[in-house]
């Protein structure tokens, strides 16, 4: 209850409209209802650009946008109860993960989209369509979410067309996802219904970067270099890294030790991404790489180039373990 009154829920829908930028290029929308009556959303992940939204909204109006879009699905909850004679209290999630990669792991995206206010309104969420990257991506977020809502979750095999109609009738689906729904001009994707979101442009920019709180700190004397170990012990997982640099450029890189338990050379080592210098001190880096093999992998920032200056960096390095144990529905 305090929540909704912080967020002044009951009103959110009639008082609050979203920056245009969110209202473009946010994607998502209800569509249809469910066998029992129930609404239900569908959220197109592959178009939507993080970045571009984080560039050009706050993490405020963002939340204040899944807020109004939650309180609305709740209000139509009411009126299927009324229309129907009976009580509808929860909604059916559609996640479309065709086209998620490593722009959705973004870590100050994933921290941003991360909240699970309304566990309770949630009858299941579907995911279809997920490619390689989803058990990581999956382990990103689950611990933003509560144990009821993780158990809701069900991922859908190549049979998707078919397991979606098991949950909902054809004529409540839109053609693209195997139904016979579409918009009055017969849009196969009811567009009417579901935003499916886009790149960002840059005018709508409000910073040229996000402020970022970085883990560690170090200084790097002028001709010397700085590794970072990380052993991985099964395949895919992921590393994800984030640094600044003051001043000056620096190089970074990626290479895999061929020697365990002992500091080795940049030569004695397998390159995976080779050592590039990057304007850090304009521009922080971020990025990814998926360990598809064990080894210990070492981050390599080099300052070997300067005879002059140190660097300082400011840094933060995560492993995301790939995600072991999900619900699955899949038919021969």
């Amino acid at each position: 209850m305090e929540f909704r009154k912080q967020m002044k829920v009951d009103t959110i829908v009639e008082d609050w409209k979203p920056p245009e930028v969110i209202e473009q290029y946010l994607s998502g929308g209800m569509c249809g209802y469910d066998r029992e009556g129930s609404p239900v959303w569908i959220d197109v992940l592959g178009p939507l650009d993080p970045k571009g939204l984080l560039m050009s909204a706050t993490k405020q109006d963002l939340l204040r946008t899944k807020i109004r879009d939650s309180e609305r699905l709740r209000r139509e909850c009411l009126k299927q109860s009324e229309k129907l004679g009976k009580i509808v209290e929860s909604i059916t999630l559609i996640y479309d993960c065709e086209g998620l990669g490593m722009k959705h792991l973004w870590k100050p995206s994933v921290d941003a989209y991360g909240d699970d206010n309304y566990p309770e309104g949630l009858k299941r969420i579907l995911i279809i369509k997920a490619p390689k990257i989803f058990p990581i991506a999956f382990n990103l977020i689950k611990h933003f979410m509560c144990e009821e809502t993780r158990r809701k979750i069900i991922v859908i095999g190549s049979n998707w067309e078919e397991v979606l109609q098991k949950y909902i009738a054809p004529d409540q689906l839109p053609v693209v996802y195997g139904g016979s729904l579409t918009d009055p001009d017969e849009d196969p994707y009811c567009k009417t219904m579901i935003n499916y979101g886009g790149t960002v442009p840059k005018s709508y920019y409000l910073q040229d970067a996000i402020k970022v709180q970085y883990d560690k700190c170090i200084t790097i004397n002028r001709g010397s270099d700085h590794q970072l170990e990380y052993e991985m012990l099964i395949p895919d997982c992921l590393l994800r890294w984030q640094f600044a640099s003051d001043g000056a450029d620096i190089g970074f890189g990626i290479y895999i030790k061929t020697k365990v338990g002992v500091k080795q050379k940049v030569g004695e080592m397998q390159e995976v991404l080779p050592t590039t210098r990057y304007n850090a001190h304009l521009v922080p880096e971020d990025g990814s790489y998926t360990c598809d093999q064990p080894g210990v992998y070492v981050l390599r920032f080099d300052n070997t180039y300067s005879v002059i200056h140190s660097k300082k960096i400011r840094f933060t390095v995560d492993v995301v373990l790939p995600a072991m144990h999900t619900n699955s529905e899949e038919q021969a």
